[in-house]
């Protein structure tokens, strides 16, 4: 089947390459994301592959519509930059890939926290420039220390199972709690408020959905314990930029590692090293010694995207022979859980 991939980098390309070998699709790259701008590149392909920050909104579904797509296979576990309602309507099929590697992004929170709180960045410029003093590089131990994990989906549970190797008590929330996830590992699960206020360290994993957007608000951020570590590897809108910003400020906030950003869409996956940063608030952020981020980089190994690449395929193969679609995305399937902010 042919395939216009939208908005690819070289490793997507390397990787979804490598695994068509086995399927055979004809695959179009466009290094563009998919927008109402782009969309028209995909007149005469059935299918198209998007990616997370892609904006396949209502107006950008009806020119796919009418150019002949009926498929769009989305290579991200998110699916949010996707209009359900009206793909519904359209009768295009929505695709995703909810599993790919949680071990990329488990271990990419844990690599946010331990740098961190041992100020690796810090001591990594200084050393460039000759300064080998360790003023200002008190660190302290994970080992005695509360970790909050937030959503124990396949990455939150594998989070939890490492931070508990280092010694650490950890506290669970999610919407469905499991008590032989508990029997297991030694974890417990509470409230979130309890969690939020119990914490020295907090690590998000949960789906962005009309319930958990802001679910990190001005008000989650004060009953936090002053001093908290705060690390986003879910989705960015999960965390109030601004608040965040004024929580840095006062101090409250002991530090916070960003693997995503409520407004990243146009920012992340881009070089932008030639331009003015447009965002305040993110640049704000930059400039905080306590605050790292990464530019959405921790599904990106080679085992994921080998993974997200035989996923996404496969669906596409799946659609091609009339088959049942196992990672379909329905809007009427959309879980939306109970507020997790209250």
């Amino acid at each position: 089947m042919r395939l216009a991939v939208f908005d690819t980098h070289r490793y997507d390309r390397d990787a979804l390459e490598k695994a068509n070998a086995g399927f055979g699709h004809a695959l179009t790259f466009f290094e563009p994301r998919l927008t109402l701008q782009t969309a028209r590149l995909a007149d005469g392909f059935p299918a198209v592959c998007s990616f997370v920050n892609d904006r396949v909104d209502a107006a950008t579904l009806e020119v796919l519509h009418a150019g002949g797509v009926r498929l769009v296979a989305a290579r991200s576990a998110g699916y949010n930059h996707v209009d359900l309602e009206t793909a519904r309507r359209l009768g295009i099929r929505v695709t995703r890939v909810p599993e790919y590697s949680p071990h990329a992004v488990a271990e990419h929170a844990v690599a946010l926290v331990l740098s961190l709180v041992r100020h690796i960045p810090r001591a990594f410029s200084r050393v460039r420039d000759w300064n080998f003093s360790l003023d200002g590089l008190v660190g302290f131990d994970l080992a005695g220390k509360t970790v909050g994990v937030v959503g124990t989906g396949r990455i939150g549970r594998v989070a939890a199972r490492i931070f508990r190797g280092f010694g650490c008590r950890v506290l669970c929330y999610d919407v469905a709690p499991d008590a032989g996830f508990e029997r297991e590992t030694g974890v417990r699960f509470v409230p979130l408020e309890e969690l939020f206020s119990a914490s020295d360290i907090i690590s998000l994993h949960v789906p962005l959905t009309p319930s958990t957007r802001h679910m990190v608000d001005g008000a989650a951020l004060a009953r936090m314990k002053k001093g908290v570590v705060l690390v986003n590897t879910g989705r960015g809108a999960l965390i109030n930029s601004r608040a965040l910003l004024a929580a840095l400020k006062t101090g409250h906030i002991g530090g916070a590692g960003l693997d995503v950003y409520e407004e990243e869409e146009g920012i992340f996956f881009q070089d932008l090293s030639g331009q003015v940063l447009q965002d305040d608030t993110l640049a704000r952020l930059l400039t905080f010694p306590n605050v790292l981020v990464t530019s959405h980089q921790a599904f990106l190994t080679h085992e994921a995207l080998a993974n997200i690449a035989e996923t996404t395929l496969a669906s596409v193969t799946a659609f091609e022979r009339g088959e049942p679609l196992v990672n379909e995305v329905r809007a009427e399937q959309v879980i939306r859980a109970p507020p997790a902010s209250r």
